[in-house]
């Protein structure tokens, strides 16, 4: 039986590209979308494909307690959740705690406690880290540490702690539950070229929207795939690099606390 997908954040600019991919594959896509009006864009993108989309309609800002996303989960009944959403930078800092932390991890804590859910996609971002990872330069943490404290405190504290929640959550739940978290640089609306760099990147660079897409399905597709995994644009085949990181077990959370993340979230 062909996988059932919720993707939250419907309307925004990845999952617009991810979504047709995922229809390809025959697989049924549920995408959770702020306005109505969005309806007849999202319904679109499932005309000629073997996989069937629909809508829900929820204001993620509303949403303020596991049980109110998990009324989602029971009314998708999906087997692999996506977060694509946030604040965007709209509403100002509440907003982005609202939708970026809490919503997210109130749809964490329901998918974990949901049987049927077996993977968990995180759309982060490269900078969302405490430590500084072995392979990175001055220069790169730095960077980072820049982006972080002076331009954008709010969305680094915010996904942090879904990226963490997640993390956590998915070793507490054990075999059979993958997390993975898609970390990409900087985004742009370029082509998508199919190629990119995976893992063990460098903390600076570009990669666009559309490659992001590619290889979040390709992780989905993976029964192997679970951790973080750092996303720019380069040279390696999107499957190739999938399956690449896979093989030599690549995860970007090296370095960090996750004992802290285990004794916050237990």
């Amino acid at each position: 039986m062909s996988p059932r997908v919720l993707l939250i954040g419907g309307h925004g600019k990845i999952s617009l590209l991810l979504t047709p991919k995922l229809l390809a594959r025959s697989w049924a896509v549920t995408s959770v979308i702020r306005d109505e009006a969005q309806s007849k864009e999202i319904l679109a993108t499932g005309k000629g494909q073997p996989g069937k989309v629909n809508v829900i309609i929820r204001s993620l800002e509303d949403v303020r307690s596991e049980q109110q996303a998990q009324s989602v989960l029971d009314e998708s009944k999906p087997d692999f959740v996506v977060w694509s959403a946030g604040a965007g930078g709209r509403g100002g800092s509440s907003r982005t705690y609202a939708i970026d932390r809490d919503a997210a991890i109130h749809f964490i804590r329901a998918s974990i406690h949901t049987p049927s859910v077996t993977k968990f996609l995180m759309i982060s971002y490269i900078g969302s880290r405490r430590n500084r990872p072995s392979w990175w330069t001055d220069a790169d943490w730095a960077a980072s540490q820049k982006i972080n404290t002076e331009v954008l405190p709010d969305y680094y504290a915010a996904k942090i702690e879904a990226d963490e929640c997640l993390t956590a959550l998915a070793r507490l739940r054990g075999e059979g539950f993958q997390a993975i978290v898609l970390r990409p640089g900087s985004l742009t609306d370029d082509a998508e070229t199919g190629r990119v760099t995976l893992g063990r990147t460098a903390a600076r660079g570009k990669v666009a929207r559309a490659n992001v897409a590619d290889v979040a399905v390709e992780l989905l597709g993976s029964a192997e795939a679970k951790g973080w995994y750092d996303l720019l644009e380069g040279e390696e085949a999107v499957y190739q690099a999938v399956e690449r990181t896979i093989k030599e077990k690549i995860d970007c959370s090296e370095g960090e606390d996750v004992d802290a993340m285990l004794a916050k979230y237990k």
